[in-house]
């Protein structure tokens, strides 16, 4: 890689895990940590103050998750290139990753090299997914219900990701930035897409898909 160095935002809300990642990047001949961010409204306000080549994306942060932070990146600057880079295995998220925005998904369960790689294939403008990810993507459809990931868009997902972790109306709003009664409503949409009847229901589904053991 020849130029000025290509730029890094880095989101995780773990302080060591980001210093650790930052060394590792830095080593890289071509690239350079300008920034960091431990949650996903601070990656928004810091992708806008430094316009980074790269943003690598934890999904499980405090308030909004990583997937509705890619949303509103992309929102602000439809042409970011966002590295999702997280502990999450389930295809669901990767997909709806994916449909926010990001072009590359990584788990923190693989190699550092695949990182690396997939660091410089999202740089050069490709899409990048590690080989656990193509695996979980190709094994990711349910026979005989509505899969989360199919008929959700990702600030469905999003809300639906904060009721399942016990977060309040008014706490999903605050974290939105919506009212309380559009969160109502999009509870609402959800159990319909989801053909569910009850919360109850709703976490028996997520449980069945993956997606509410991932999050907890």
């Amino acid at each position: 890689m020849s130029g000025p160095d290509r730029t890094i935002l880095l989101v995780d809300d773990h302080a060591v895990v980001r210093e650790g990642y930052r060394a590792m990047l830095q080593k890289q001949a071509g690239l350079r940590v300008v920034a960091d961010a431990s949650d996903g409204a601070e990656a928004y306000r810091l992708f806008k103050e430094t316009a980074p080549d790269l943003v690598i994306m934890d999904l499980s942060m405090p308030g909004i998750g990583g997937i509705e932070a890619v949303r509103r990146i992309r929102q602000w600057d439809k042409r970011a290139r966002i590295l999702v880079f997280t502990m999450h295995q389930n295809a669901a998220f990767a997909i709806q990753a994916i449909r926010a925005g990001a072009s590359g998904y990584v788990t923190k369960t693989s190699p550092p090299e695949t990182l690396v790689h997939a660091v410089m294939d999202v740089l050069a403008g490709k899409v990048a997914i590690s080989p656990d990810i193509d695996h979980e993507l190709a094994l990711s459809r349910l026979a005989g219900e509505s899969a989360a990931v199919d008929v959700l868009t990702a600030r469905e997902f999003e809300v639906m990701r904060l009721l399942l972790a016990e977060s309040t109306t008014d706490e999903i709003a605050g974290m939105l930035h919506i009212s309380p009664k559009t969160v109502a409503n999009l509870h609402s949409l959800i159990k319909d897409k989801l053909g569910v009847g009850s919360d109850i229901e709703l976490v028996r589904l997520a449980l069945r898909q993956g997606i509410l053991t991932e999050i907890s």
